[in-house]
């Protein structure tokens, strides 16, 4: 499986997969890029494939795809101008991609079309024991008592539009605690580290900081070991419901319709507004949501509430 190498680790745990192959994009100088794409290239016909699928619809994979040497390679069929792209593969999937659909759906439509089916539609992530046996220590370097049941809170986004607030997640972070009796972990990436323990900080007893902590790979180990995943629809999110954890999506402009994890016990919250979900980056593509700004306290609470059977205190059922 060839993924971006940000993503390369998330799959190292996976029992059928041989190996993953890591798609760099970072800065070098055109000696090293040109070396750096022969071996890559060399490295990846050593596998000698018969078959490629490429699942995007951009020309950097079907290139890749091309020069595997796989006898057979197929893909969407692409119709915004880059028909040099379509002659790459030996077999095209004409599928266009509406907003009623899933990803997911529209993902495995192009295996269906050549006969590959799966009842399983929801993405799982295997986690190693030794991963497992890091986050333990982690919690443990945190003080983070094992006694509690865990629930992470990912305040954060790369796009700011897909962001709640963080007065708001103070808030519901203090009501977690009190309500549940509950440790919450506060996640996010290393950058996000700063903004985390502003927050920890002002929420107090209880709450921890865990943002830039863990790699990729740990984050889902981490996310497997807590009892409740409360978010933005982010990486996060769906790396929880892979590894089998209770998700609340806090959705904004985006479409859940599309993105949101499926199935089981996950939910979303999202204000009801006629021009939810716009698609946009935030309102006329302005990177401020009003959906977010209005949606309330009481609205993710309720959600919260009917998603744990209203059981509290204190301890989330």
């Amino acid at each position: 499986m060839a993924v971006w190498d940000k993503a390369a680790e998330l799959l190292e745990d996976c029992s059928w997969l041989d190996q993953v192959v890591a798609v760099t994009k970072r800065s070098r100088s055109r000696w090293d890029a040109l070396r750096f794409q022969v071996d890559f290239f060399r490295t990846l016909r050593s596998s000698h494939c018969d078959l490629a699928i490429d699942l995007r619809s951009g020309t950097r994979s079907a290139i890749l795809a091309f020069l595997s040497g796989a006898s057979q390679r197929i893909g969407f069929y692409a119709a915004d101008g880059k028909l040099w792209r379509n002659r790459l593969f030996t077999s095209l999937v004409h599928h266009d991609y509406t907003p009623d659909q899933h990803v997911i759906d529209y993902l495995l439509a192009l295996l269906e079309a050549f006969g590959i089916t799966t009842n399983q539609r929801s993405p799982e992530l295997a986690v190693a024991a030794t991963k497992q046996e890091a986050i333990r220590g982690l919690l443990e370097e945190a003080g983070v008592s094992q006694e509690k049941k865990l629930v992470a809170v990912q305040p954060f986004s790369l796009w700011h539009y897909k962001e709640w607030g963080e007065e708001k997640y103070i808030s519901l972070i203090r009501w977690l605690v009190a309500e549940y009796g509950v440790a919450v972990l506060v996640t996010g990436s290393a950058v996000e580290r700063e903004r985390a323990e502003e927050i920890v900080r002002r929420c107090g007893a209880g709450c921890y900081n865990l943002a830039g902590k863990t790699s990729l790979a740990t984050y889902a180990a981490l996310l497997q070991k807590c009892h409740f995943f409360v978010g933005v629809d982010s990486a996060g999110l769906h790396i929880a419901a892979a590894v089998g954890t209770v998700t609340l999506g806090i959705f904004g402009p985006s479409s859940p319709e599309s993105w949101a994890p499926k199935g089981g016990p996950h939910r979303i919250v999202q204000k009801k507004m006629d021009c939810v979900p716009c698609r946009q980056k935030g309102c006329d593509n302005s990177e401020k949501s009003r959906c977010l700004d209005e949606l309330t306290q009481d609205e993710v609470r309720s959600m919260i509430a009917a998603q744990q059977g209203g059981n509290s205190a204190k301890g989330v059922s």
